[in-house]
């Protein structure tokens, strides 16, 4: 079982062949009414530039462009994930509305201050340094930007038996901590999913 455990941790962090497609799928499913909290907490107006960080198949991008045509890009460490989502959002990426490429959040190829939105979805578990992450994304957001980090409450994520391994889980406490520690000082949090997940907003 730890075999397996290990397995399907390794393809949640970084998605790839035929396994990673189906996990995304399964998953945009069994995370589909935090994803409308995303959405309905950004209120997109099209006049926006996001940033999502691990992005997967792209199924973000399909809602919130389905609302408002922003500009959005998306950075993710899985090859595979960036032709899916370019696949399944082919009419905005060809508009030059939507681009997606190979990137770590730890070390973000973007000036200061180029975002108005970053957005993450399950991700912060398996970044390399929780903490250079922040900064990175602290660095790229303007001024009065916002960070919305959607994830598994710890509580929940104990309950699954795959992430024994290869996950960080850390509580509500810790995750405005690491946010003051990077420079974040209007932090809010709203409870996603019927409880199970919960929505960390930082302000810059």
């Amino acid at each position: 079982m730890s075999k397996l455990g290990d397995y399907c941790a390794s393809q949640c962090g970084n998605p790839r062949g035929v396994i990673g497609k189906i996990m995304t799928l399964a998953m945009n499913r069994v995370n589909n009414v935090m994803y409308k909290g995303i959405i309905a907490k950004m209120k997109p107006q099209g006049s926006e530039k996001v940033l999502d960080i691990g992005f997967g198949n792209g199924y973000l991008e399909k809602l919130i462009f389905r609302q408002a045509q922003c500009q959005i890009e998306g950075v993710d460490i899985s090859e595979d994930m960036v032709k899916a989502a370019t696949k399944n959002n082919k009419e905005a990426v060809n508009k030059g509305k939507v681009h997606f490429a190979v990137g770590d959040c730890c070390d973000l190829a973007f000036d200061d201050a180029s975002f108005d939105v970053v957005v993450t979805m399950n991700t912060i578990y398996f970044w390399s340094d929780t903490i250079k992450g922040l900064k990175e994304i602290h660095r790229v957001l303007k001024d009065d930007g916002v960070f919305y980090n959607a994830v598994l409450t710890k509580e929940s994520l104990d309950n699954v038996f795959y992430t024994k391994n290869g996950f960080k889980k850390f509580d509500n406490e810790e995750y405005i901590q690491m946010g003051k520690e990077v420079g974040f000082n209007d932090i809010s949090i709203t409870p996603l999913g019927h409880q199970y997940g919960i929505l960390i907003e930082y302000r810059k």
